[in-house]
């Protein structure tokens, strides 16, 4: 059987066809995804893999992996891109893998933006490299493409928007503690606790419902609080930018602990007010444009479940301890009015200052805007409204930081270092 589809599936690559990920090789290939947030990622897989799929974590970094982006992608693509292709395609050349046994996954939103094309470039910078018969799974919510051998249920999708949050109160914590810590990675195991205990639950079907989540984001709160720490005067640096490169510590060559080493306490927007966004996104669609009612109503349905998440989110970190809290994303929302328009939304859209707007709000005035070069909606959104940010909080310390295989780490760190210096003299 699997010499069938490997020769079927060889047969498809050489005539320039998808791909697909098919029923058969559900039972014993292992699907590899990129591993921009690595407490959030590992959630998802362990999710991933409650419901049958065997999933991996590509940990590879190193600029083995930008070179293999360049050679496989062409050198104006944007920075994620090469990034993540490179990452995928270097795996699969370091013979830790069987490639016939392997699959590939990446996410595909269906907007303007260039990550609705990296699936199509992936697959060409897979032929180039003699790995053409290896699928490649699109997880999207658009319909844009689908696999008989994977299917995004209901289900999966509540389960994996409760991961995130899971994701999001450890970042969150974890920010306002390590900076602190008397025992210097004391955060991190604590994490690892949690995580396994997390695992233990989801294995179990367990830690899902409303009860389940208060009761331990309640416990992991309490624990965080536990955790001995030493008060001190730090800069306060907020980090916003495009998803990728805000998040992954290759993309942004390890920007938060580069922050830490510098005596700063930093905080990161959570990832689930960046799917909250991109599903509102479609609510506003049809309020602008019109479209299908039906469709609107669930939607909206799932917008009220995200809701539901983040105020357990938020309530357990507002009832049981000191730390700030997340602003709610309706919140957010309502800081962008007269700034930008909602139907700005290519990208991170409107979102991005929005955040910057509410880190200058929340006390962290000093922000990197960390973008791929030449990333169009990003410098709109990103650079393009600093000025804007300035005017409403006139002591907001703001500095775009580019990232790109050209780019060296030596002048990003002096660049945010002598933004540092303006902050500390501030």
């Amino acid at each position: 059987m699997s010499e069938t589809i490997e020769q079927g599936t060889a047969g498809s690559a050489l005539n320039g066809e998808r791909v697909e990920f098919t029923k058969e090789m559900r039972k014993d290939y292992t699907i590899l995804i990129p591993d921009m947030l690595p407490v959030h990622f590992k959630l998802l897989r362990n999710i991933f893999t409650q419901h049958g799929y065997r999933v991996g974590l590509l940990k590879n970094t190193g600029r083995k992996v930008v070179d293999t982006g360049l050679k496989y992608v062409h050198n104006d693509t944007c920075y994620p891109a090469l990034l993540v292709i490179g990452q995928m395609i270097s795996a699969l050349q370091s013979g830790k893998y069987d490639v016939n046994k392997v699959a590939l996954m990446i996410t595909q939103t269906g907007g303007g933006c260039r990550a609705s094309n990296y699936i199509h470039l992936l697959r060409k910078a897979l032929q180039k490299a003699g790995l053409g018969h290896v699928p490649v799974i699109s997880l999207n919510l658009s319909g844009l493409e689908s696999n008989s051998g994977f299917k995004m249920t209901i289900e999966m999708l509540y389960q994996a928007l409760i991961g995130l949050t899971y994701g999001d109160l450890f970042m969150l914590l974890k920010n306002q503690v390590r900076s602190y810590e008397v025992n210097k990675g004391d955060a991190d195991a604590l994490i690892e606790k949690w995580v396994k205990e997390l695992s233990r639950q989801f294995r179990q079907r367990k830690g899902y419902t409303p009860k389940g989540m208060e009761k331990n984001m309640k416990g992991i709160v309490e624990d965080f609080t536990k955790i001995p720490i030493q008060k001190a005067d730090k800069t306060k640096v907020g980090i916003v930018g495009e998803i990728y490169v805000k998040y992954s510590s290759m993309a942004n060559n390890d920007l938060e602990n580069f922050l830490v080493e510098q005596d700063c306490e930093i905080m990161v927007p959570g990832v689930m007010g960046f799917m909250m966004f991109k599903i509102d996104n479609r609510i506003e669609d049809i309020n602008l444009y019109g479209g299908n009612p039906a469709k609107k109503k669930v939607v909206q349905a799932l917008m009220k479940y995200c809701e539901m998440l983040e105020n357990i989110l938020y309530d357990s970190v507002s009832k049981y301890s000191d730390f700030l809290p997340p602003s709610k994303y309706a919140h957010i929302k309502e800081l962008i009015t007269g700034v930008v328009g909602l139907g700005n939304k290519m990208g991170e859209g409107w979102l991005l200052t929005s955040e910057m707007l509410e880190l200058a709000e929340s006390g962290y005035r000093n922000i990197i805007c960390a973008q791929p070069f030449g990333c169009l909606p990003n410098h709109i959104v990103g650079k393009g409204m600093i000025r804007k940010v300035k005017e409403i909080y006139p002591q907001a310390n703001i500095v775009p930081i580019d990232y790109d295989p050209g780019a060296t780490k030596v002048n990003q760190e002096n660049r945010i270092k002598l933004m540092l210096a303006v902050a500390r003299e501030a």
